[in-house]
């Protein structure tokens, strides 16, 4: 059984943890599921959390040589931070869905880069989240951007998980089971 508990260094857990953090926040806003709480609570967390911790852990991952920790981070650090400084102006839908619609695509290269599964599952969760609120807005549709925020909850919550694992030494990837039919056994 593989109980890989490797999900990286120090700085790797520290961006994982904040990047968690800022999904949970940002998604949970968009989901209406907490009364009174709006994607727009969030942006001092996303500002100095997602924003400035998720930069300089990426600063610290590419010092280094964590290259695809420390692009994820600094270019996601970035864009958080522009996304929360941000808040507030005066843009139209359309803008804004452009906004979203780069930050996805961010997402998607990070899913395809490869990595571990937990930080594929994280990125691919939130390029999800991040087109169906780019779409959102260039539609006006709240019911897109709660779904949305649901992706982003749990794509905060797969990269809460990985960097919680990597700190406790929990199992990061599943246990690999023969095909049925091969004659193979549970210790073969």
């Amino acid at each position: 059984m593989d109980n890989d508990v490797s999900a990286g260094s120090n700085t790797t857990i520290v961006g994982r943890l904040a990047l968690g953090i800022t999904l949970l926040a940002v998604g949970l806003g968009y989901t209406d599921l907490i009364d009174g709480v709006t994607a727009a609570d969030s942006v001092s967390l996303a500002h100095y959390v997602g924003g400035v911790a998720l930069f300089v852990a990426g600063l610290l991952a590419l010092r280094d040589r964590d290259t695809a920790a420390g692009t994820a981070y600094v270019v996601i650090g970035a864009l958080w931070f522009t996304w929360a400084v941000s808040a507030g102006a005066q843009v139209t839908d359309n803008a804004a869905g452009l906004f979203l619609l780069l930050f996805a695509l961010v997402a998607l290269s990070l899913t395809l880069a490869g990595g571990d599964r937990l930080g594929q599952g994280t990125y691919g969760l939130f390029t999800v989240s991040l087109l169906l609120l780019a779409v959102s807005r260039f539609a006006d549709s709240g019911a897109l951007a709660k779904a949305g925020g649901w992706f982003a909850v749990a794509a905060g919550a797969v990269a809460w998980y990985a960097a919680t694992a990597a700190l406790a030494h929990w199992p990061t990837a599943l246990p690999r089971r023969a095909a049925p039919g091969r004659g193979v056994t549970a210790t073969g």
